[in-house]
């Protein structure tokens, strides 16, 4: 039954912001679950040979400027005009995304995304300053000296990479990723684009 999505993410992504509330919408609307999967982008490149669209196609004429086209037509579609490329972009993102995998294992990960996602990329927060991130997280109902702490156990760093490592076994190679059905074994969805798609099938039932 497609009454289940998994979303492959990581916070340094703008297309994983973009793809964010609109997809939560979706699942909202046909009462699915929503899982997310906390992976490190950087890794997952390395894994796969894959490199950002903007670095990877830099030498293809014309087609950054259509994806921006593309982009800013998404952005008026689902009415996300606070948006705003992080200043830092493209930021480190690792020990967001193993903050992110801790609040996870508590059963509150998409409460995670939902929290930090505006600070980040609507108000543009330092996302290397301690101070500046735990104010954030501490905003969003969370303990941010006790996910900064368990960021650094080998527990949560084997965790994340173990991700990482899985969705690239299941063909993932960027984000955003999505995944329709039973856990683990959904039909598999990359990019914003496909929002329609996956709404054919969550509607199946």
């Amino acid at each position: 039954m497609a009454n289940r999505v998994e979303l492959v993410f990581d916070f340094v992504s703008p297309n994983a912001y973009l793809v964010w509330w609109p997809l939560r919408e979706l699942v909202n609307r046909y009462e699915a679950e929503l899982d997310v999967i906390s992976v490190f982008l950087g890794g997952m490149h390395k894994l796969t040979g894959n490199a950002p669209p903007m670095l990877r196609d830099a030498g293809v004429k014309g087609k950054n400027a259509y994806a921006m086209l593309e982009m800013d037509r998404f952005i008026a579609k689902h009415d996300l005009a606070n948006y705003r490329l992080h200043p830092q972009f493209p930021f480190n993102s690792i020990t967001l995304q193993r903050m992110l995998y801790a609040a996870d294992q508590d059963g509150r990960g998409v409460q995670f995304v939902d929290g930090l996602l505006r600070p980040i990329w609507e108000q543009g927060i330092d996302v290397t300053a301690p101070q500046a991130l735990s104010a954030a997280i501490n905003s969003a109902g969370f303990d941010a000296p006790d996910l900064f702490a368990r960021a650094q156990t080998d527990a949560v760093k084997q965790g994340l990479a173990a991700n990482t490592d899985a969705v690239v076994t299941r063909g993932v190679f960027g984000i955003p990723t999505m995944f329709v059905g039973p856990k683990g074994q959904g039909e598999m969805f990359f990019g914003k684009e496909r929002l329609g798609q996956i709404e054919e099938l969550l509607a199946k039932g």
